[in-house]
């Protein structure tokens, strides 16, 4: 890819922080990729489109260390779930082989599983050593009739959102726009109930949170063309260009998505969350808004004053066991202010959210939220964040999976928040299951036993006391001891 095209994606107009004397994203440092680089970016982005052959061209280290950190879900095709890779060594690196193993790998992937596309993902090596993957790709859609994409974001290029608005700018650019969406089956439409189209972009299904929320657009007559790219087909990616309105999931990596359906297409778009009864509210509100039907309209009100009091009668019992309940959120980027919402509709208080992956307008959210004197942790160390615990008289820490181990060690209640967890918090049903997996994890038994003191420490108070007292106060200390005493004696 070059620099200037770089250059305008880092400069991404859509991005509210471009207005301020320092414009544009962050630029890349050497060294500073923790939490993924360009090629993991793009490769997160794109790898839930579950129809597609994708294919890392480099040594097996980039494939294998990072295939598959989604917990996305299909209904359909599994292709995705198959790692492929080129496997360079450094064997082919001195032949110069590079090329002509992508080219067979391709036809491998082409033979062997037929699929609808085949997206190539180039990364830091044949970067470096100028392998023409474009090329190669364009020779191998010629010779076998199946579209293959090069997604050009090695990783050296700069951060993970880099390379998520590279691989966007790519599906815009080659495969938006490629075929029309199927026609809508007769019967379904009549005058007071029309069908509208609508794609949302940047929601991936984890833990199959789309599927809560996909029986609320079939009610309204919303037909989500395309997710991009949770649970979708190459097939709905082809037809985003023919959504009435965008809506950009909670995110702003895929942003330029967004914009550049709005410049070419004309397709409005806005930004929303599907985390917490409010803003899932808001969202199917926005939506008939910009549409602008009024029997749209009517149907989203009435949907949700009943979602709304179905959700209210469940959540009742579970927000009286976690009113007042103190809570750590440690997690980047939009989960830094979209989950403070549902955990505030739960009753909780957040005392302190992180922000090391936030961007201005991510912050700017929590402060909305949680006050203009809301506690923002940068940069959030283990011991930074047991202190907080006990200053704080934090009840669980709600982070991602690499902070477990932190809150096992202070034997704090913990609950995974990143997209490797196990169950899906989006939409009303979403929030059932926030509260319940809430619930169980402050409340275990567990945490009452590993805080108590050790065995011999026991023993040794129980020591000090008899020798301290007489005999007969000595047996109402606790059971276990005295059992212990008289043992002994």
């Amino acid at each position: 890819m070059k620099s200037k095209d770089l250059s305008a994606l880092l400069d991404e107009p859509a991005c509210a922080h471009n207005t301020k004397s320092k414009s544009g994203c962050a630029k890349p440092k050497p060294g500073a990729t923790a939490g993924g680089c360009a090629f993991d970016g793009a490769q997160i982005a794109m790898l839930p489109i579950g129809d597609v052959a994708h294919i890392v061209h480099g040594s097996i280290a980039c494939a294998g260390n990072s295939w598959d950190n989604r917990g996305t879900r299909s209904s359909g095709p599994k292709l995705f779930k198959i790692g492929m890779t080129t496997d360079l060594t450094e064997q082919d690196i001195i032949m110069g082989r590079g090329e002509k193993r992508l080219f067979h790998s391709i036809k491998q992937a082409i033979d062997g599983y037929q699929p609808a596309a085949v997206f190539v993902y180039n990364t830091c090596v044949p970067a470096l050593t100028g392998d023409d993957v474009e090329a190669v790709c364009q020779a191998a859609e010629q010779r076998w009739g199946t579209p293959v994409i090069s997604i050009d974001a090695a990783g050296f290029y700069g951060a993970k959102n880099l390379g998520s608005r590279i691989s966007g700018e790519t599906m815009v650019k080659r495969v938006c726009g490629g075929r029309e969406p199927d026609p809508i089956p007769e019967g379904i439409e009549r005058p007071d109930f029309k069908i509208h189209d609508i794609c949302l972009i940047g929601e991936y299904n984890i833990a199959g949170e789309l599927w809560h929320i996909l029986p609320l657009f079939d009610e309204l007559g919303l037909r989500v063309l395309c997710t991009l790219s949770g649970d979708a087909r190459f097939r709905e990616v082809q037809t985003m260009h023919r959504s009435e309105v965008n809506m950009m999931v909670c995110s702003r990596a895929l942003v330029n998505v967004a914009r550049r359906l709005q410049e070419t297409y004309g397709t409005p778009w806005f930004e929303g969350s599907f985390y917490g009864v409010r803003d899932v509210s808001q969202a199917l509100r926005d939506f008939a808004r910009i549409i602008d039907d009024p029997d749209l309209t009517a149907r989203t009100e009435a949907v949700i004053a009943r979602e709304e009091a179905r959700a209210e009668a469940a959540l009742a019992p579970w927000r009286e066991r976690l009113q007042g309940r103190k809570v750590l959120l440690y997690t980047g980027g939009v989960k830094s202010w979209s989950v403070i919402s549902a955990l505030q509709d739960l009753g909780m208080t957040v005392v302190a959210s992180g922000t090391r992956k936030s961007t201005e307008e991510d912050k700017a959210r929590i402060r909305e939220l949680m006050g203009e004197d809301a506690v923002m942790i940068e940069e959030g160390n283990p011991r930074t964040l047991i202190d907080m615990v006990h200053d704080q008289g934090v009840d669980i820490l709600i982070a991602g999976g690499r902070n477990l181990y932190t809150a096992l060690k202070a034997r704090l209640p913990f609950l995974d928040i990143n997209q490797e967890r196990e169950f899906g918090y989006a939409g009303y049903t979403g929030m059932e299951e926030l509260a319940r997996q809430l619930c169980l994890t402050i409340e275990s038994p567990i945490w009452e036993v590993v805080r108590r003191p050790p065995p011999w420490a026991r023993s040794a108070a129980t020591t000090q006391s008899s020798s301290a007292q007489p005999p007969a106060v000595a047996t109402s200390i606790d059971s276990e001891s005295a059992t212990l005493e008289v043992r002994h004696a």
